[in-house]
């Protein structure tokens, strides 16, 4: 049986025609799409998308910068559905020009934390430009299950983020000339964390037109990473659904 790549990180919702986007991507082999939720109405949405289709599957979470507190006992309710694999997207956003203050970023992912290692899911987690606090908070919660998602830092970073288990999961991004450090990374970590995402609408991959990104081309992703680590692409589709299940384990 060919293995499929699984886009492990999308936005479905925010889309012009997510029902499409799932169709285009089923064609091109992209299944299962595990679409992000931003609050606990977002992740209402995405699990009505989720319901619609066999292949799409949700995460319930709290975006850093999202207004207010987590509605954890909201979350946690919508976590209790079987299309839920992910406590996500969470995470620390030290760089975006409307984030909510630091230490408020802080606590709220604590509880996010604690809400999947409660609930047994793993976290999809949003890092930009707070890489320290992140490994902080994570060393806190031992146990806790998670892919760093839209990998764009180091080697050194992916050291520190690896031995605490974690996954790395590498969008378009990689294939910009520019990004050379994420191909490195991609090129040196090892086989059994590796995953795969879109991020769409965002994450473009290098020579896509100007717009939305769909999980359809993470075809483009797989046959960047594929190239830089010597293996062919239905290779890197084997190894790549293999860990997405066996860090998202409610995917059927």
């Amino acid at each position: 049986m060919t293995a499929n790549l699984v886009d492990t990180h999308c936005h479905l919702d925010v889309l012009a025609d997510p029902d499409a986007a799932v169709a285009d991507a089923a064609a091109a082999g992209v299944t299962p799409l595990i679409c992000m939720g931003l609050d606990a109405g977002s992740t209402r949405g995405v699990l009505e998308l989720a319901h619609r289709h066999q292949g799409v599957f949700a995460g319930a979470g709290h975006h850093p910068t999202s207004d207010g507190e987590p509605d954890i006992p909201a979350l946690r309710d919508l976590a209790g559905d079987p299309k839920v694999v992910a406590v996500g997207e969470v995470g620390l956003d030290f760089g975006h020009p409307d984030r909510p203050p630091a230490d408020a970023q802080v606590a709220r992912l604590h509880s996010l934390c604690e809400l999947a290692i409660e609930l047994d899911l793993p976290l999809s987690i949003h890092n930009r430009e707070a890489e320290a606090e992140l490994l902080e908070v994570l060393r806190a919660h031992p146990g806790v299950r998670a892919v760093m998602h839209y990998w764009s830092l180091e080697w050194s970073w992916a050291e520190r983020f690896l031995d605490l288990g974690l996954y790395l999961s590498f969008s378009g991004l990689a294939t910009r000339a520019s990004r050379e450090a994420v191909r490195d990374v991609a090129k040196r970590m090892p086989a059994d964390r590796l995953l795969l995402e879109t991020d769409s609408p965002f994450g473009m991959p290098r020579g896509r037109p100007n717009g939305q990104n769909q999980p359809a081309w993470l075809v483009d992703v797989a046959e960047l990473i594929a190239a830089v680590r010597g293996v062919t692409v239905a290779e890197l589709a084997e190894l790549e659904e293999r860990n997405a299940r066996a860090l998202f384990t409610r995917l059927t």
